[in-house]
């Protein structure tokens, strides 16, 4: 672990390698699993105002989801999540002709109809950040379903944080990506 700034960083973000083989997995981070996406409050608040806009990219079962337990759910623990289609699929996922998940925000967003692209805990995938009173940890979450990616990203030379380089210059900034760019170069 290393300290960026206001940030606690796991040098598996850069030992690590990792490109998304969709063909391989199917976008099984977005169906498997037991929770939704987690969310940033303002996150939450987006969702809501672009929801009319992103609604006609769903399907008929997370339209049902989403007008039932609303754009966004908070757990018991108080966090914000996407909800679920009866405790598997995000809400927000869609499926292309070959069966894998897509995001119906990141279509619309493709598609020029909303200016936001999706969550970024979804952008970030695999990095995971937890918020703390004094710092951000930002840690590299390993999931089984995920091991394709690691395979391709280990046959292209491609290390995590490069992977995720626009997701974590949207959370944390160019100046930080540069801080992180050094360390990975000492490392």
């Amino acid at each position: 672990m290393f300290q960026l700034g206001k940030t606690i960083v796991s040098e598996d973000i850069i030992e690590k390698d990792f490109v998304c083989n969709l063909s391989a997995c199917k976008g099984a981070c977005c169906i498997d699993g037991d929770a939704g996406a987690p969310l940033e409050e303002e996150e939450a608040k987006v969702l809501e105002s672009i929801y009319p806009k992103v609604k006609p990219f769903l399907r008929r079962e997370g339209i049902e989801a989403i007008e039932k337990q609303g754009t966004s759910i908070k757990t018991e623990e108080g966090e914000l999540e996407t909800p679920l289609i009866n405790g598997a699929d995000c809400a927000y996922v869609i499926f292309d002709d070959n069966k894998v998940a897509l995001c119906a925000i990141e279509e619309a967003y493709n598609q020029g109809e909303v200016a936001f692209k999706k969550p970024v805990s979804c952008h970030l995938y695999p990095v995971r950040v937890k918020d703390y009173s004094e710092f951000s940890a930002v840690n590299y979450h390993r999931w089984q379903v995920c091991d394709d990616a690691c395979i391709l990203g280990k046959e292209l030379q491609v290390p995590i944080y490069k992977f995720v380089k626009e997701a974590l210059i949207r959370k944390f900034g160019a100046d930080w990506y540069t801080e992180l760019e050094k360390v990975a170069k000492t490392l």
